[in-house]
C-alpha cells in the first residue's frame, strides 16, 4: 500500500508542478487578432489552449463571396493555391530540414493530386504545427474540412499530431438543394478530431435514439416526443444537423458559415466551462460565439478586415455581450521558453547553430555546386545536369548536424537514400565502397 500511494503521490504531484510551470496565455479572453493566423500562433505561448475547433479553407477552387447586404457584406476570400505564389522558401527549408515526414505527407499530396493541392497542405502543415504547439496535454482540435482535402489533411494530421492520438472522423450530414445525374449527391463534410496525448478532455455526449416498441427494455428510460418513441444512447460519428438557410436568424450572409450547434456539440464533448477555445480561422465566429454561450473562454483569429464588427454584433444578439471584445493586430509576447512545434518530429540532439545571416537551401545547393559542380559527393558520380543531385546534411540532424552551409551536401537520390538519416557523409563513402558503388 505504501509503494502504491508513493507512485500515486509523485504522479499527482509531477503533474502538478508542470501546470505550475506553465506561463499562462499571453493573451486576454475574448481578444480578436486580426492578419495571418501563423504569426499570431508563433506568438502563442506553448500549451495555452484547451481546445481548437476551426473551419479553414478547403482548397475547393474557388471564389467565396458574402451576401450582399448582409451583416458580412465585403467579406470574401480566395480558395485557390498555387504552389508558386502561396508557399513561402522559409517553410519548404524549416519542413524539410526538421520536419521531413511532415514533408513527404506534402509531397505526397502535391505529386498525386497536384501542385495546387500541395500548396495548401504546406500552408495548412505549417500552421498545424504551431496549433499543436498551443494545445495542453488535455486539449483536442476539431479541423473542419470536406472530402476535397480530407484524406491529405488526415496524413498531415497523422504526422504532426501522431496517428495513434487520431480519434474520430465525425461526419457532418446536411441536407440541401442541388443534386446531379453523373454522381451522388455531396451532402456531408469531414470533421477530424485529433488529441494532443491520450490524456485528453472527453466529455460522452448521448442522442436519442428512437424505438419501434416502448417493451423489451430493463433499467432504460423511455421518452417520447413527436417523432415517436426514444430513449438515449452514447452519440455517434456522424451528426445529422441541418444546414443554414438565407431565413434563419442565425444567418449573416457569410460565405460558409456553419451553424451554432454543430461547434456546441464540439466544445461540449472535448472541452469545461471556462476552459480555453481557439480558432485561428474564425470568420463570421460561429465558434466564438458557442463558446460564449457555453461559458468558454476564446481566443479568434481572421485576415478579414470585417471580422471585429461582425463578432461584436453577433454576440451582442446572441450572448448580450458588446464592448468587451479586443481586437488587435498586434503581436503577443511570449512568456514561455520559445519551444518550437511538435518536439517529436524533430532532430533528437539540439545543437546551437553558427551566428549570421542563415542561408535559404537554394543559397546552399548554389554555393556547393560552385564548389564542386555537378558531382554527388557520396559516390563521386559527375552529373549533366545538377536537378538528379539533393540537398543533404553531412551530419545527420537525428545527430545533432546543423542547418548550416558548413553541414551541408549534394548527393545523387540513391546515395541520399541509402544515407538517410544513419549515416555521416565518411560513413555512406564507406558503405558505398563496400557495396561497388563508387565511380571511377
Amino acid at each position: 500500500m505504501g509503494i502504491i500511494y508513493l507512485t500515486v503521490f509523485l504522479c499527482v504531484n509531477t503533474q502538478r508542478l508542470h501546470e505550475s510551470s506553465v506561463p499562462p496565455p499571453n493573451w486576454r479572453n475574448r481578444t480578436l487578432f486580426h492578419g495571418d493566423n501563423l504569426k499570431f500562433l508563433r506568438a502563442m505561448n506553448s500549451e495555452s489552449v484547451d481546445l481548437i475547433a476551426t473551419d479553414p479553407p478547403f482548397n475547393k477552387g474557388r471564389d467565396f463571396h458574402a451576401t450582399p447586404d448582409s451583416l458580412a457584406s465585403g467579406a470574401k476570400f480566395q480558395d485557390r493555391w498555387s504552389w508558386e505564389q502561396d508557399v513561402h522558401n522559409d517553410w519548404v527549408d524549416q519542413l524539410t530540414d526538421d520536419y521531413p515526414r511532415l514533408m513527404e505527407a506534402i509531397e505526397s499530396a502535391r505529386y498525386a493530386h497536384s501542385d495546387g493541392m500541395g500548396a495548401y497542405i504546406c500552408f495548412m502543415a505549417v500552421r498545424l504545427l504551431e496549433m499543436r504547439r498551443v494545445l495542453k496535454p488535455t486539449g483536442s482540435i476539431y479541423l473542419h474540412c470536406d472530402p476535397t482535402a480530407s484524406h491529405y489533411l488526415k496524413a498531415v494530421m497523422d504526422a504532426v499530431f501522431g496517428w495513434r492520438n487520431f480519434v474520430n472522423e465525425v461526419l457532418w450530414l446536411y441536407k440541401t438543394g442541388g443534386m446531379s445525374k453523373r454522381w451522388f449527391g455531396r451532402k456531408h463534410d469531414n470533421v477530424l478530431l485529433y488529441s494532443k496525448t491520450k490524456k485528453y478532455t472527453f466529455n460522452p455526449l448521448k442522442e436519442k435514439s428512437y424505438l419501434s416498441h416502448k417493451y423489451g427494455f430493463s433499467n432504460v428510460e423511455i421518452l417520447q416526443d413527436e417523432n415517436g418513441i426514444y430513449t438515449l444512447a452514447g452519440m455517434r460519428d456522424y451528426w445529422d444537423i441541418p444546414a443554414l438557410r438565407g431565413n434563419q436568424p442565425e444567418t449573416v450572409g457569410y460565405p460558409t458559415q456553419k451553424p451554432v450547434s454543430l461547434y456546441e456539440r464540439m466544445l461540449k464533448a472535448s472541452s469545461n466551462p471556462g476552459d480555453i477555445v481557439l480558432d485561428p480561422f474564425c470568420g463570421c465566429a460561429t465558434t466564438l460565439v458557442a463558446a460564449e454561450q457555453l461559458d468558454r473562454q476564446w481566443v479568434g483569429m481572421d485576415i478579414w478586415e470585417g471580422a471585429h464588427k461582425l463578432v461584436r454584433q453577433r454576440l451582442e444578439g446572441t450572448t448580450g455581450l458588446f464592448g468587451d471584445v479586443v481586437f488587435t493586430d498586434k503581436l503577443p509576447i511570449r512568456t514561455d521558453e520559445g519551444d518550437q512545434a511538435a518536439p517529436f518530429l524533430r532532430v533528437k540532439v539540439e545543437v546551437k547553430e553558427p551566428d549570421g545571416p542563415r542561408w535559404t537551401r537554394a543559397q546552399m545547393y548554389e554555393h556547393l555546386l560552385e564548389q564542386h559542380g555537378a558531382v554527388c559527393q557520396g559516390c563521386d558520380r559527375s552529373f549533366d545536369d545538377p536537378r538528379y543531385l539533393e540537398l543533404d546534411h553531412n551530419t545527420p540532424r537525428s545527430d545533432g548536424g546543423v542547418n548550416h552551409v558548413t553541414n551541408r551536401i549534394l548527393l545523387c537520390g540513391p546515395c541520399n537514400k541509402l544515407k538517410s538519416n544513419i549515416y555521416t557523409l565518411s560513413g555512406l563513402r564507406k558503405e558505398n565502397k563496400k557495396r561497388g558503388y563508387m565511380h571511377g
